[in-house]
């Protein structure tokens, strides 16, 4: 018997052909999916793992680090005269304490030493300076301030001069007192 294949029977014979062709290919790509989830589960876990180990490394070697130093201390404190250490710390803050004074004595001594000329030089200029802004031209007023004491009318307001002891020195202080009286003047 031979079989006659119509067309219409070819074509549901090879859609029903390329149907279980096509499920067949399904299956496979579920399944071939369903694996590489599986190995990355796998690689995931096996990561967690390699981690637990290196932990467990870590942490014997730091159990490993503590005991050596616990010896090493041990060692240190057998060996450690403690009134010893003690009269030597006492030594070092009364040798700290020497050398502060030195170095405060010997900065003070250069202090002095380097202070002078410059420093009244720059100071005699910013008085002179601040005379001439405020229009005071010092020294042609005290070679015109009278030698003897002037007396000041007393006025409200003003401050009473105190009275002048007579001493050795009386007339330095008189000839000052009037040229203050003199500049108070203006």
């Amino acid at each position: 018997m031979q079989l006659i294949w119509s067309p219409i029977t070819q074509s549901h014979f090879l859609s029903a052909l390329l149907q279980g062709a096509v499920k067949v290919m399904a299956k496979d790509l579920i399944r071939t999916r369903h694996q590489i989830e599986k190995f990355y589960k796998l690689k995931s876990q096996l990561q967690g793992v390699s981690l637990r180990i290196q932990t467990l490394k870590s942490t014997q070697a730091m159990g490993e680090a503590m005991k050596g130093v616990t010896k090493a201390m041990g060692q240190m404190n057998r060996q450690m005269n403690l009134p010893s250490l003690q009269r030597i710390m006492q030594e070092f803050e009364m040798q700290n304490e020497k050398m502060e004074l030195v170095s405060e004595v010997m900065g003070d001594s250069i202090d002095d030493a380097l202070e002078g000329d410059e420093e009244e030089e720059e100071t005699e200029e910013l008085v002179n300076q601040v005379l001439d802004e405020i229009g005071i031209d010092i020294n042609s007023e005290l070679v015109n301030a009278p030698s003897t004491t002037v007396a000041a009318p007393a006025a409200k307001g003003k401050v009473p001069q105190a009275e002048s002891t007579e001493n050795d020195d009386g007339g330095i202080d008189n000839d000052l007192q009037a040229r203050l009286d003199n500049l108070r003047k203006m």
